[in-house]
């Protein structure tokens, strides 16, 4: 069955052993290795057995906490964790087809340095790479770099994070596509006319460019945003390919989708939609209930999150996801609860049902990340302009 504008894409969000804080305590976990390749590895290679469009890997600049405002000084959760870009480059090489999108910083991470990360991320995995760009308001965060004032609101953050994805995108256009000659015969490895100065000057930053890194395999990776609601909805239509959103009914999926269209008026490629939903999946809705109740008794205290929960069978998840992908949904991320038991039932219960539907594709039939989400590979803005 190849693919079309009918069916739904779908990715998995990996978060140490899972969405919820007492996953690292389930009978399938792994907590000591969760600072392992080969644990991520696994991970990776088993939803690229179910054909999922990309894995996104989360991050921070401080350690995870309870506690929005700062850190806290529980012990019985999990603490600690590896870059996400080292991660994705880790894993690229032993797969072949799946996208990988860590998660960076971008409040307190330089764009120079951050794009020829995903540049090269981009290279080696042959075309699959992207980044999920991220704000960080928090000042413990901020403690561990003191090199700046925090912004004063969220929305200042966002505006600065707008100004960090250009520069990202003109650092990826600074080569143009055929600016490596190579030609031992003359001595010319380059041609330095197709370098260009991208004198990039803002609020935040200052870049000159050019890169240091040929302009990647896709052109430009994948950018993506996680948008609750404005101002982020801004960023997420004007800069981002993917916006990660986090609805709460059907009815929602359709405002949210008309929100982001409207930001992006007449635009050839609109954002792709993705919906955010943490999910307790079991053979039965009796089952996945039980597996939530013990979680929340370990972590004592019921699991909360800023998306959607839905706990259920993968049948039942496949309902759902049907109904928000007809209400404007392009696809969804779907945050394992506990990890590897929630991502085989996506990958072994889920996939399969959404391919009984005709929902989603039965191999993978684009070669990069940006192919299979329906974008071309854009045209280098420097050589258009000249």
């Amino acid at each position: 069955m190849a693919a079309s504008q009918d069916q739904l894409h779908l990715a998995v969000a990996l978060d140490g052993a899972g969405w919820h804080p007492a996953a690292w305590r389930d009978p399938q976990a792994r907590p000591a290795e969760l600072l392992t390749a080969r644990y991520w590895s696994d991970l990776v290679v088993e939803a690229e057995r179910g054909l999922l469009d990309f894995v996104t890997v989360e991050d921070g600049l401080a350690l995870q906490s309870d506690d929005a405002a700062g850190g806290d000084r529980r012990t019985d959760r999990v603490r600690g964790r590896l870059d996400a870009v080292l991660i994705a480059a880790r894993v690229a090489p032993l797969t072949r087809h799946i996208g990988l999108i860590p998660t960076i910083v971008a409040t307190h991470t330089e764009p120079f340095h951050l794009s020829k990360a995903i540049a090269t991320l981009d290279y080696v995995s042959a075309g699959r790479a992207g980044v999920r760009v991220q704000v960080a308001p928090s000042p413990v965060a901020a403690a561990h770099f003191g090199r700046r004032r925090l912004p004063e609101s969220s929305e200042e953050l966002l505006t600065e994070a707008g100004d960090y994805i250009e520069v990202l995108r003109r650092l990826w256009d600074s080569w143009e596509d055929d600016a490596e000659i190579r030609d031992v015969t003359t001595g010319r490895f380059i041609d330095r006319t197709k370098l260009h100065y991208i004198d990039f000057e803002g609020e935040w930053f200052s870049v000159k460019g050019p890169s240091i890194t040929p302009r990647p395999p896709q052109g430009q990776p994948i950018v993506a945003a996680l948008a609750h609601a404005e101002p982020a909805h801004r960023l997420s239509a004007r800069s981002a390919d993917v916006a990660f959103v986090t609805p709460r009914s059907v009815v929602e999926v359709g405002e949210i989708a008309g929100v982001l269209a409207s930001l992006r008026p007449g635009a050839a490629d609109p954002v792709r939609i993705f919906a955010d939903l943490v999910v307790f999946l079991a053979d039965t809705a009796e089952a996945a209930a039980d597996r939530r109740a013990r979680l929340d008794d370990l972590a004592g205290t019921a699991y909360a999150s800023d998306a959607q929960i839905f706990v259920g069978t993968p049948v039942e998840l496949a309902d759902l996801l049907q109904e928000w992908h007809a209400a404007g949904a392009t696809g969804f991320r779907l945050r394992p609860a506990t990890v590897p038991h929630d991502l085989l039932q996506i990958t072994t219960g889920l996939v399969p049902e959404l391919q009984r539907r005709r929902l989603f594709r039965d191999g993978y039939t684009a070669d990069t990340l940006r192919g299979r989400l329906g974008l071309p590979r854009p045209a280098n803005r420097y050589s258009t302009a000249s």
